[in-house]
């Protein structure tokens, strides 16, 4: 089967939703491929079961029901949306709007054909002038290559596999990573009975709230979200953990220190593994203390915002919990000898543009573009963060990136 349409969107997740919103507005041409059989594909199956966002509900902000506070989704703008509940949000947008989306369509590859593009499918192949890709910055699940010398009675798998305490074997439980799935897959577990050893990275704490607001309200009004990539230390700082906080419960903090006051063993960055043993670096005070600069960063950048403004916030002093600082530099484990019976990888995502053969990508194979457009007329990137900007890859500014590219799209008519 062969197919020409004017427009191509690549991914059918929020970025590929909110450009094909925008591209209906314009009266424009296009279809969304997307390789999953229902809509919210990673939402719906790449999350455990508790799951919630960790941004408030005001600030799922998709163009055509943005308006916060009016159409806010959720029955509370400051809530936290579960899993179920945003899956049930997407299916309704594209519902509502009429998103011409075709599922169990699986894109293969990408390539220029003139003054278009051909793209490949297992169901076929498509001409297009425009191809947008928004299929964001998750593809592969990151697990070490050392993985496969553990020994064949250990449970491994991604934090994407991951559902519930239940859901694997009796046993204590390894978590690798300490970002924010990490860390909200190792409270839940040891909250229902599980000893939990954690491998902690470098990624920072933030407070739930402070002085009166959500951190996100607070990164969102001092314009912390706005930086772009060349306010970042390195370009390598794009692909840096997200900070630890829960949007569980009405949401709250996640503190390692807390964690290690509650009988889970904090341990330094995993480096190998061998049959039943993991080694490990000696940097788990290191670590720690990324941790809580993070939070004093965030502090500090709010303290400054409100005496900039001159707002009414008392002032707040959050608990110095130093507990882990305590626990033992363990070097080596045995996962036998603690009952370690699963480990999940929680390492985040590595991301894979390798279906479009075109050289438009830098060392570390981000896209090169500006503001999402490339220099090959016709080929666009959204839904990722530093496009150019760090809130284009969060349904915060989704929006308004989408808006951009696919304004471009339809002044390439005239």
């Amino acid at each position: 089967m062969s197919a020409q349409v004017s427009t191509i969107i690549i991914g059918g997740g929020q970025a590929g939703l909110a450009t094909s919103y925008w591209l209906t507005q314009h009266g424009h041409e296009h279809i969304i491929l997307e390789q999953a059989a229902q809509a919210a594909n990673a939402w719906r199956n790449d999350r455990w079961d508790s799951f919630t966002l960790v941004t408030p509900n005001w600030a799922t902000r998709m163009p055509g029901v943005e308006s916060p506070g009016a159409e806010s989704p959720g029955s509370d703008p400051n809530g936290f949306m579960p899993r179920d509940e945003l899956v049930a949000y997407f299916e309704q947008y594209i519902e509502r709007f009429q998103l011409p989306v075709r599922y169990n369509t699986r894109v293969t590859s990408v390539e220029q054909d003139g003054a278009g593009y051909v793209v490949r499918t297992d169901d076929g192949t498509f001409t297009a002038r425009n191809v947008v890709m928004a299929t964001g910055l998750f593809q592969r699940p990151r697990i070490p290559a050392f993985n496969t010398q553990i020994g064949a009675g250990i449970t491994q798998l991604h934090s994407g596999a991951y559902r519930n305490p239940r859901s694997i074997p009796p046993g204590a439980v390894l978590v690798v990573g300490s970002a924010q799935s990490g860390c909200q897959i190792a409270e839940e577990l040891y909250q229902n009975g599980r000893r939990v050893y954690l491998c902690t990275g470098s990624a920072p704490r933030a407070p739930r709230r402070y002085r009166g607001r959500d951190i996100v309200e607070w990164v969102h009004l001092t314009g912390f979200l706005d930086r772009t990539p060349d306010m970042l230390p390195s370009p390598r700082a794009r692909f840096a953990g997200n900070p630890q906080f829960s949007g569980k419960d009405g949401g709250h903090t996640l503190n390692l220190h807390q964690f290690a006051r509650d009988g889970v063993t904090l341990l330094g960055r995993i480096t190998n593994a061998a049959e039943h043993t993991i080694t490990l670096a000696p940097d788990l005070k290191e670590n720690l203390a990324k941790s809580d600069g993070g939070e004093a960063n965030f502090c500090k950048m709010a303290d400054g915002y409100v005496a900039q403004k001159g707002l009414d916030a008392p002032r707040e002093e959050l608990p110095q919990l130093r507990d882990g600082y305590n626990a033992p530099e363990i070097l080596e484990l045995d996962l036998r000898a603690a009952g370690i019976t699963t480990i999940i990888w929680a390492m985040g995502y590595s991301f894979d543009f390798s279906l479009v053969r075109l050289p438009t990508f830098d060392a570390d194979g981000f896209p090169i573009q500006q503001r999402g457009v490339t220099n090959y007329a016709g080929l666009y990137f959204v839904g990722m963060p530093w496009l150019p900007r760090q809130r284009t890859g969060l349904l915060l500014g989704v929006g308004e990136a989408a808006e951009h590219i696919a304004a471009q799209i339809a002044a390439r008519k005239l």
